[in-house]
């Protein structure tokens, strides 16, 4: 059986950036130019797809520079 790499968001994370700022996560939507939509998805993990922009995006506005800070890999089948 092959096993497949699957990327997670690591919701804890940005939440607590977010709690740290007073930032909810419409803000942070807003002030990075995505819509809440697409945020709401990528952290309820639902999306099969990471768009590459929309998380430099959220990256940028949180001002992390490390992507393992919030994203996790991890094996599936």
């Amino acid at each position: 059986m092959e096993v497949c790499k699957l990327i997670y968001v690591k919701t804890d994370r940005i939440d607590e950036i977010l709690r740290e700022r007073g930032w909810s996560r419409n803000r942070l939507a807003k002030e990075a130019g995505i819509r809440p939509a697409a945020l709401s998805e990528l952290c309820s993990n639902i999306r099969t797809t990471i768009n590459r922009l929309t998380l430099y995006k959220i990256m940028k506005t949180l001002n992390i520079t490390n992507i393992n800070e919030v994203i996790e890999i991890r094996e599936g089948e």
